[in-house]
């Protein structure tokens, strides 16, 4: 789960990490009373979504005289920004956060997140700061450094946060605002269930203070459970419509451009399965895991939000029966068919536990529904059916 940059820095300021004044504003009747929290004589205006490069989409301003601060937000409230992160479509925005504004001096990269390869708690930090950090490690590897922590040690020792941090050739004064900066990223990445914590930039103004300009955080789903505070920061707004509608039903589900909508068991039988769509000269519309123990209702919730898809011309289903039985998935089938008067092809790839069963469940449906007999016959069928 993702959250707003405001958001990321009041857990920033709550851990005690050094953090510009701000506040968050929904509509520029709110300004008048808010802006006389902020102290300085300019201040810049971000737009809050969930993307990168708002600056290049006028989403970033900066604004030297009180006087522009209305006019302004009324410019960017409700415009729609396009970023390389947005897609075509663009993020509507719906909160600007106003900040007071910093002299800078010098810009810097720092992030902490889970290293899923190795199990260890991963910083990397670069002096490349306020720049695309893929492009960097592309680019220029030798401009990042990386330090891995194990997750049992007891957070980074001194010789590990220095190899952190050297990179920037601090002072020692920035070095010990760093240093303490580098804990709580550790402390957030735990004690918060969060994925990622990413400065970017870090910055030194020109009165050589460090100060956390850019945040952005990231969160296990599978941990929000217990962390209902992080859960109320959620936006549903930035999220897409029918990945809301999938986590309801518990489905991992994630909308593409492609025209095949794909149910499967099983995320890395849902690669596959996408992946030998586009083998066959086709795009997939969707990623959907219905999970190993699916119920008959899930089974309907998933095929239905398939369908609600404009784009998708076909469907292909690729069932594995472990856990999950074919004869549960195809009365789940028959029945969303039934419901949303099915106007796509169908193909079907059963195997596995009851899988005679589902095929006579589907065969006596009487739905037109095209039987595969493997993956790669599946593929084949529903690019020729949608053709």
């Amino acid at each position: 789960m993702n959250i707003h940059e405001h958001q990321a820095k009041e857990i920033l300021k709550e851990f005690g990490a050094p953090v510009s004044n701000g506040i968050v504003i929904f509509s520029s009747d709110e300004i008048k009373e808010k802006i006389k929290k902020l102290k300085s004589k300019e201040f810049v205006l971000k737009a809050q979504i969930h993307a990168g490069g708002r600056g290049k989409a006028g989403g970033v301003k900066l604004i030297k005289n009180i006087e522009e601060i209305i006019p302004e937000v009324r410019n960017m409230m409700g415009k729609v920004l396009v970023t390389h992160q947005t897609g075509p479509q663009g993020k509507k925005v719906k909160r600007i956060y106003i900040e007071e504004a910093s002299q800078i001096l010098k810009e810097f990269y720092l992030s902490c997140l889970v290293d899923r390869e190795t199990s260890k708690i991963a910083f990397i930090s670069s002096k490349e700061g306020g720049m695309d950090i893929e492009r960097v490690a592309s680019e220029n590897p030798k401009k990042i450094q990386t330090t891995k922590i194990d997750i049992h040690e007891n957070g980074p020792n001194e010789q590990q946060i220095n190899e952190i941090i050297s990179i920037f050739e601090f002072d020692e004064t920035q070095k010990s605002v760093a240093s303490k900066l580098v804990k709580t990223l550790y402390r957030i990445i735990l004690e918060r269930d969060a994925s990622l914590v990413e400065i970017n930039p870090l910055i030194i103004t020109k009165d050589n203070k460090l100060i956390c300009l850019d945040a952005k955080m990231t969160f296990d789903d599978n941990a929000i459970f217990r962390r209902p505070e992080i859960l109320k920061l959620r936006d549903l707004n930035e999220e897409e419509p029918a990945e809301i509608e999938a986590s309801k039903h518990d489905l991992a589900y994630i909308k593409l451009n492609g025209s095949i909508g794909c149910m499967v068991n099983g995320a890395g039988l849902a690669m596959a399965t996408m992946d030998i769509i586009k083998l066959n000269g086709q795009e997939p519309a969707n990623f959907l895991d219905v999970g190993g123990g699916a119920s008959k209702e899930k089974v309907t919730a998933a095929f239905k939000l398939i369908l609600a898809d404009k784009n998708v011309k076909g469907i292909l289903i690729n069932i594995f029966g472990g856990i999950m039985r074919c004869d549960v998935l195809a009365q789940g089938v028959v029945e969303a068919a039934k419901q949303v008067n099915l106007a796509v092809p169908l193909v079907v790839r059963l195997a596995g536990t009851n899988f005679k069963e589902g095929k006579a469940i589907l065969e006596k449906s009487n739905l037109k529904i095209l039987s595969a007999s493997d993956l790669n016959d599946a593929a084949k069928k529903i690019v020729e059916a949608i053709k």
